[in-house]
């Protein structure tokens, strides 16, 4: 199957070529997708005080509880896709794009209604400041009335990554950015609109990316068309995607519910914790973007090429990939280390604001390596269709461990500092469960090599 000019062919070409290829585009698309919750902050910040921003900057945890699942369905299904693509297997390749689609969409109409409804429950259960509250509720409910635009986005863009194609999400990104940055001066410093109105910028930029990926794979140019009268659910390929995507989907899903406990601890401390804390991971955001970009290039070379049964180019595609997730992660983890007080300070103005956000980069950004390398090696797991593994160590690490470790440790001391070593120290022990696994195991005999 010739790639035309939608799909990049990883199956051939100096790998570290292919995979940076991809990388690249994903990374600066994920710099713009960062943006989008930064910049709302940020303004947000700047505009309407500590209190708005607290409300704006808590609602990572939450929004990644209710969205995580369906990515995780969106990674299996871009999982298949590479799979099929990589196998020369164009009529399973469409059928699987046609049944994300679809699939998608009614989760994005289903998550909408669930989020608006649990919305002021959830946020009560975590203990959110009083102060906080109502914005918040206001803030969420504006969020998750367009959050189907989030999951059909998120679809589309699993499917052009698993066909090489990482650029047009970029290009999609850059323009919707600049509509969320215009929206959110001219909403917020322009209107003078309450913190709402950040979550509507944000949600009508969500949507012209959807937009704009929706009529591209609609497109006769194409190499697989999206024909809205094809749209349905193929059992044998939503098998696929359940079988890949669901323990992603699963392991996001409750190591989210293990983050909103410890966003529920940190709002015991006051809205300038929450401040501070928020403030922190927005900026901490940026430092996944290099893990993320090569872990979904990882991703789609390792289906691709296990797909072709090309098995050593996988494992030398796989090294240089972690390499560089670690490597880029841990230098951008000095940088926020160093330059945290200056980064804060565009947040918030507030002395113990600062302080408290630096004092949490200090603790947590110099083991950014760790968190890279189980992020990289889960991504080969999962392209090799091995996603239970993954599923495995972060539930018992990343969610069980890290409970129980912050459940103890705040009955002894309720101290901040004990919370952000919360991280370091689960991240520590992934690492070393992904070390023995990715080098004492044989994690390429996926499917297609059990068939041979």
């Amino acid at each position: 199957m010739a790639a035309n000019s939608t799909t990049c062919n990883m199956t051939t070409g100096a790998p570290w070529r292919r995979i940076t290829a991809f990388a690249l585009p994903v990374l600066l698309s994920q710099v713009f997708q960062q943006l989008y919750n930064t910049v709302d902050a940020l303004i947000v910040g700047r505009y309407l005080g500590d209190e708005a921003l607290a409300a704006v900057t808590s609602s990572g945890p939450l929004i990644f509880l209710l969205v995580s699942f369906f990515e995780g369905l969106t990674l299996g299904a871009g999982v298949a896709i590479s799979r099929y693509f990589g196998a020369n297997d164009p009529a399973r390749v469409e059928r699987a794009i046609h049944t994300n689609i679809l699939v998608s969409a009614i989760s994005g109409l289903f998550l909408t209604g669930f989020g608006v409804w649990l919305t002021p429950h959830i946020l009560r259960w975590m203990g959110s400041d009083p102060e906080v509250l109502p914005e918040a509720i206001a803030y969420f409910r504006y969020y998750f009335t367009g959050v189907l635009a989030v999951v059909l986005y998120n679809a589309c863009k699993s499917i052009m990554n698993a066909l090489g194609d990482s650029r047009r999400p970029l290009y999609y990104l850059l323009l919707s950015s600049a509509v969320n940055v215009v929206l959110d001066l001219l909403f917020i410093a322009g209107f003078g609109w309450g913190v709402w109105s950040a979550a509507v910028a944000t949600t009508i930029s969500q949507a012209i990316s959807m937009v704009l990926c929706l009529i591209h794979l609609s497109g006769r140019r194409t190499a697989f068309r999206l024909q809205w009268r094809k749209l349905r659910v193929d059992r044998e390929l939503f098998g696929e995607i359940v079988r890949y995507g669901l323990p992603s989907g699963v392991q996001n899903c409750v190591i989210s519910l293990a983050n909103v406990i410890v966003q529920a601890n940190i709002n015991t401390f006051g809205k300038l914790a929450i401040a501070a804390c928020g403030t922190y991971s927005k900026l901490e955001g940026f430092a996944f973007l290099p893990i993320t970009s090569f872990t979904m290039a990882l991703t789609t070379y390792t289906g691709q090429n296990l797909g072709a049964r090309e098995y050593d180019r996988a494992k030398k595609g796989a090294r240089f990939g972690i390499l560089c997730a670690l490597i880029i992660a841990e230098f951008i983890g000095l940088a926020l280390y160093i330059l945290m007080p200056q980064l804060a300070a565009l947040f918030s103005q507030t002395p113990e604001v600062i302080q408290m956000a630096t004092r949490q980069a200090r603790t947590i950004a110099p083991f950014f390596f760790l968190l890279a390398y189980s992020h990289a090696v889960a991504s080969v797991c999962r392209g090799a269709g091995k996603s239970i593994v993954p599923m495995v160590i972060m539930l018992g690490v990343w969610c069980v461990l890290r409970i129980t470790y912050i459940t103890l440790i705040m009955r002894v001391s309720h101290e901040l500092l004990f919370l952000y070593l919360a991280y370091p120290i689960t991240w520590s022990i992934s690492s070393v469960i992904y070390f023995l696994y990715y080098h004492f195991s044989d994690w390429i005999h996926g499917f297609e090599k059990s068939k041979a």
